[in-house]
């Protein structure tokens, strides 16, 4: 029963070696394959921390210009807004003031205009006679 079991022993021993080396050229293929995965991986991380450093540069970038371009259109808006301000105030001013009243006519004792001359000779036919007599009033 020795030599069995001593045969036995060695059959297993066999296997196990056979096994263990199985496992680890398996292990050194799985080391590989993470490895590989990993290297991947870092890749794939560093390519996107440049994109989203690229990203957040042209946001900023972006934001800065929208700020400086809104200023000078904030600038514009408040010049255009502040002269109708300015022009609806001097149209409340005018309109709440009385209305000037127009002048009076004064009559200085002068002559006749030719257009007077002219409507007293179609209303009246003795003064177009006198006018063309030459008389004068």
């Amino acid at each position: 029963m020795k030599s069995a079991t001593k045969k036995l022993s060695t059959e297993i021993a066999e296997t196990l070696a056979g096994k263990i080396e199985s496992i680890a050229a398996g292990s050194k293929k799985i080391k590989k394959s993470i490895e590989k995965a990993a290297t991947k991986l870092a890749k794939k991380v560093a390519k996107f921390e440049k994109e989203t450093i690229k990203a957040k540069a042209k946001a900023a970038k972006d934001a800065e210009k929208k700020a400086k371009g809104k200023g000078k259109k904030d600038e514009e808006k408040d010049k255009k807004k502040l002269k109708k301000e300015k022009l609806a105030a001097l149209v409340a001013s005018a309109s709440s003031k009385p209305p000037v009243a127009t002048p009076v006519k004064v009559n200085t004792g002068r002559v006749k205009s030719v257009a007077d001359v002219s409507k007293a000779k179609t209303s009246d036919p003795n003064v177009a006679a006198a006018t063309k007599d030459g008389a004068a009033e």
